[in-house]
């Protein structure tokens, strides 16, 4: 099923399934239809045009029904195509798979055989093989065949080659299994998607090599009829009854193109390595699955207000509920930071504000997002593309993947610009030069023609800082943007960050695990566990008192120098796998002070003022107004 999912997803391969699928069953039911005999000549009726004397696509130089002759060598056709491609991929995995597991003088004899072969252009090949057999549609079956069998063999060996050393293998071969057993039970199963693909990517090709044999008089013979032949015999005619050689050659074409759209479609959906394209191009914006609206309530002056917010990922049968309900809000010039474990959900929060979680599989299945009062999912893509960039920036964790490896970083500076402004080349390139000298990079006039590649981590970031502040947003959202930076760039980083945020008036949205960061840049702080907001107030205050267990540990982990001796203690167990959450707190099982209460019902997000706890057995108690 999901093999099936993944090539229906493909639209070309669907298309070239369906078309297929409509000539096969054409071709087999034929025998059935009321067709005149093909083979049948009437030459007072010699080239007529189709729809004459009920001849739907008219008539041959010999009188011969043209539909009929063209069902019946449709049939022909595919059935030779369909086995010359079965003889040659038995053959030439055979001959590979042999090849690649026993290795050595047995893999160098019969390659070198196989080169040898592939050094004669295949069609020339074919028509030696044909002349030395004879005419006739076998012959052709079998040059055809032959000439591909180097094609497999190639292919087949050398994914033979990385299997026939695996651990699987060694332990077969210690288990005392034969040779024969071995590549049957344990190089075969392994080998045959590589087999299908190959066959699937070459079936068209076959049947074009069959059609230009007996398109030369070396296939089909008279009066038996395939699609070359058919093209042979009209050739004579072409330019007075033209409709003679349209009929076989527009099904060879739609034959072939056919085949060719579902094999590559089969190819990506078979191969792990190609899936590609439509494959896993995800949507322009993230899929929308949710039932009703949330009212923006209780912004005051938030410029982005996230309210009970839910993100999925729908994966085969399973449902991943990385962003259970999250409340959030930052105003002008204020910096949130979001803190939790790897897996807390922190970044698909981040990334469900703009509709980039990427669909398949990301779904947002509830709440909303409010940016300046409107709502932000569901919205219009062309809606979302102008605030992305625009209003609404990202900071990535790795710039070197951000950042294009083959464009300068100030052709990307230029075109972030231009994308959302109509200045002029010039007046954008001046604007990224004063960008680069904003975020501090030093001789910005020479730098701005650099490569990321000849730029260190740090002054990358910074041209990921230059990029998002290029069309002066109103809010930053920075995910991790300094985790793979040395401590003295962190600290550069997070001091260009706060000037910004305080010269610009900006937003900013903090995404981060470690808490000495969001004590040096953040106003106020969440805690994110399991998808969701367990404990959030002003940083100091929870800093100083925190509420949340999970809080409460997770500062615990964190060293203090100059503090005497400290034990660093670890949080025992594993965050949840969000794909089964059992109903109650999602950290009561790595609590020391769950009960029974715990794991009963819905904890709500409570607290008073600024300060709120999704706990019952809270560590501290909240007071209102603490800063």
């Amino acid at each position: 099923m999901q093999f099936l999912s993944l090539l229906l997803r493909n639209r070309l391969a669907a298309a070239g399934g369906v078309v297929l699928s409509l000539v096969l069953l054409l071709a087999l039911v034929t025998p059935l239809l009321p067709l005149a005999n093909p083979d049948v000549t009437d030459t007072a009726n010699r080239f007529l045009m189709p729809g004459e004397q009920g001849h739907w696509l008219g008539t041959d130089h010999l009188g011969r029904d043209l539909l009929a002759r063209l069902l019946h060598g449709t049939r022909l056709s595919l059935a030779v195509g369909f086995a010359a491609a079965f003889f040659a991929a038995f053959f030439g995995a055979a001959i590979g798979i042999i090849a690649g597991y026993f290795g050595g003088r047995t893999d160098n004899l019969i390659m070198r055989g196989v080169d040898m072969l592939m050094a004669f252009p295949y069609i020339l090949l074919a028509l030696a093989i044909v002349a030395a057999l004879g005419p006739g549609l076998t012959n052709a079956l079998i040059a055809v065949a032959a000439v591909n069998v180097p094609f497999f063999a190639r292919n087949i060996r050398g994914v033979t080659v990385g299997l026939a050393h695996k651990e699987f293998v060694d332990a077969a071969r210690l288990a005392g299994l034969g040779h024969t057993r071995i590549i049957l039970t344990e190089i075969l199963p392994n080998v045959i998607p590589v087999i299908v693909i190959a066959m699937s990517t070459t079936i068209g090709w076959m049947i074009l090599e069959t059609a230009g044999l007996s398109f030369l008089g070396l296939g089909s013979q008279p009066p038996q009829a395939d699609l070359g032949s058919m093209l042979g015999e009209a050739r004579g005619a072409l330019i007075t009854n033209p409709h003679t050689s349209v009929v076989p050659g527009a099904m060879i074409l739609v034959i072939v193109m056919s085949i060719n759209l579902l094999g590559d479609g089969v190819r990506d959906a078979l191969d792990p390595r190609l899936r590609s394209g439509a494959l896993t191009r995800p949507m322009p914006a993230t899929r929308v699955e949710r039932k009703g609206t949330i009212p923006a309530e209780g912004e005051g002056g938030a410029v982005l207000n996230l309210r009970q917010l839910q993100t999925q990922f729908h994966v085969k049968n399973r449902i991943y509920k990385a962003v259970g309900g999250v409340d959030l809000k930052v105003a002008p010039g204020e910096c949130l930071g979001v803190i939790g474990e790897s897996g807390s959900g922190k970044s698909v929060t981040a990334l469900s504000v703009m509709g980039l979680v990427a669909s398949p599989p990301g779904v947002i299945t509830g709440g909303a997002v409010y940016f300046q009062g409107q709502d932000l999912v569901g919205a219009p893509y062309e809606r979302l593309r102008a605030l992305r960039g625009d209003k609404v920036a990202y900071i990535f964790q790795d710039p070197l993947a951000t950042l294009h490896p083959l464009y300068k970083v100030g052709d990307q500076l230029v075109e972030a610009i231009r994308v959302h402004h109509p200045v002029s080349r010039s007046e954008a390139r001046a604007r990224a030069v004063a960008l680069l000298k904003q975020v501090r990079i030093p001789n910005a006039e020479s730098r701005i023609d650099s490569y990321p590649h000849e730029m260190s981590g740090g002054m990358r970031q910074r041209v990921g800082i230059a990029m998002a502040l290029a069309n002066d947003p109103e809010v930053i959202i920075a995910d991790e943007p300094t985790t793979a930076l040395d401590v003295t760039v962190q600290a550069q980083i997070l001091s260009l960050l706060d000037d910004l945020r305080r010269e610009r008036g900006l937003a900013i949205i903090f995404i981060t695990h470690d808490f000495g960061v969001v004590a040096q840049l953040c106003d106020r702080v969440a805690v994110m566990y399991a998808g969701r907001i367990v404990e959030t107030g002003p940083t100091a205050a929870v800093l100083r008192a925190p509420a949340h267990p999970y809080t409460s540990r997770l500062i615990a982990c964190v060293p203090e120098l100059g503090g005497g001796r400290r034990r660093l203690e670890a949080i025992p167990g594993l965050p949840p796998a969000v794909d089964r959450l059992e109903p109650g707190c999602a950290f009561a099982p790595r609590c020391l002070k769950a009960s029974a209460a715990c794991r009963e019902g819905d904890i709500a997000l409570e607290g008073p003022g600024a300060r709120a706890v999704r706990c019952i057995h809270p560590e501290a108690e909240l007071e209102e107004g603490v800063a």
